[in-house]
């Protein structure tokens, strides 16, 4: 193992011992998804804004993901990242922004990056609504995202998730 590949596992493994910011957000003022409940990979990501000096900025940022190791780790320090910055900054992010504190992914994992970008679009496409069509509660901030992973109209597939022994 390359002292790059050592590195960045020492990194992801000090975020997944301390994650920050996971779970739900009661009071979120804009909620994003994203993933595919099919093969198991999602993230949700909660925002509430707060204005300084007449701009609106991010106060809080908090995930939930189902996923892999590297997937939760970017997640949460994107939540970290996000924090402070205005709606603007946050759109100009993308997805080696977001993961630039755990180093350069590696290409089987760069998907993980990638959907935390998708669910921080999701949250700024309308900054602060989290209104749907009536029936729609996928990206309602009281929904879990295991709920939605059970919704049947997300349910192509059979989803098994299997915990592996190290």
């Amino acid at each position: 193992m390359s002292n790059e590949d050592s590195d960045f596992e020492d990194k992801i493994q000090d975020a997944i011992a301390n994650p920050q910011n996971m779970g739900e957000m009661a009071d979120a003022d804009s909620v994003g998804t994203v993933g595919n409940p099919e093969c198991g990979d999602m993230v949700r990501l909660w925002l509430k804004f707060d204005e300084k000096d007449g701009k609106k900025v991010i106060d809080k940022a908090s995930f939930q993901s189902f996923g892999c190791q590297t997937a939760i780790a970017v997640a949460s320090m994107a939540t970290e990242m996000l924090k402070g910055k205005t709606v603007d900054e946050a759109k100009e992010l993308d997805s080696s922004d977001l993961s630039k504190p755990l180093g350069s992914l590696p290409p089987m994992k760069i998907h993980c990056g990638e959907m935390v970008e998708g669910a921080l679009r999701e949250a700024l496409k309308g900054d602060s609504d989290v209104s749907e069509a009536p029936g729609e509660t996928s990206q309602s901030p009281g929904n879990t995202l295991l709920g939605d992973m059970n919704q049947p109209a997300l349910k192509k597939g059979k989803l098994k998730v299997v915990k592996l022994e190290e």
